[in-house]
């Protein structure tokens, strides 16, 4: 069967001066399509290098990743951008959303750099926009609205591109923690209409959101698995060294 993501024996390695630091050190990993997988760490234990690689904004030192059946792990920029167009949609914690343009526009943008036609950019902007159940409020600017409903304009926009895979980075670190139960509730409620959701987030609360949890320290993965098991939400912590370091 072929998997939607598959990184095998992937290694990041940074050189800092004579030192070596191994953001990732050897991470073999599949996620399959209509999966929810909260991939979980503390800083430093390289679940920021894991999202950028299967986001393809960055190559592997070594190893492989298959996005869709394609090898991307030793694809140039270009090839990167166009696969990355193509197949994922980014959810940030930061919502990105121009100031000046309308919900519908900003819903639009990618589309209109993707080359898509006026008619099908407004249906794919409504379509996605009813989705998040905003469509009312698509001729509204960014500012008349809540930082929730903000999150979700950009859950609709990732949504518009039709991705193989939503990559959600931190998406409710700029909201209080009742919008961003809300904005997880929905991105389970995307799950469960088919779509494939990978969420980086540092939050246990957060990560037991999703299906399964891919918990990693120090470059490894250390857990993977149910997210209702008691053991995804322990954090070993090797001795010397202090929680949350």
């Amino acid at each position: 069967m072929e998997h939607l993501i598959e990184l095998k024996e992937v290694y990041k390695i940074y050189q800092m001066g004579e030192e070596s630091l191994h953001a990732l050190d050897g991470v073999s990993l599949t996620i399959d399509q209509g999966e929810f997988v909260a991939i979980v760490g503390s800083s430093g234990s390289g679940k920021s290098t894991a999202m950028n690689i299967i986001g393809c904004l960055d190559v592997p030192t070594s190893g492989t990743y298959h996005l869709g059946g394609v090898d991307v792990s030793t694809m140039g920029d270009d090839q990167q951008a166009e696969i990355r167009n193509k197949m994922l949609g980014f959810i940030f914690q930061q919502y990105n959303l121009i100031p000046k343009l309308t919900v519908q526009e900003n819903v639009e943008l990618p589309l209109l750099y993707a080359g898509v036609g006026a008619e099908e950019r407004h249906d794919r902007a409504v379509e996605a926009l009813e989705r998040v159940g905003l469509a009312d409020k698509r001729r509204h600017l960014p500012s008349q609205l809540s930082g929730g409903q903000q999150q979700r304009v950009s859950i609709a926009r990732a949504l518009a591109g039709r991705p193989s895979v939503l990559l959600a980075d931190e998406p409710t670190g700029a909201l209080d923690s009742r919008t961003g139960r809300e904005v997880l509730g929905f991105l389970q409620e995307l799950n469960r209409d088919g779509d494939t959701v990978v969420l980086i987030t540092h939050d246990n609360s957060i990560a037991v959101r999703a299906k399964r949890i891919v918990r990693l320290q120090d470059g490894k993965i250390i857990y993977d698995g149910d997210a209702r098991d008691p053991q995804a939400v322990v954090q070993p912590v090797e001795s010397g060294e202090e929680a949350g370091a």
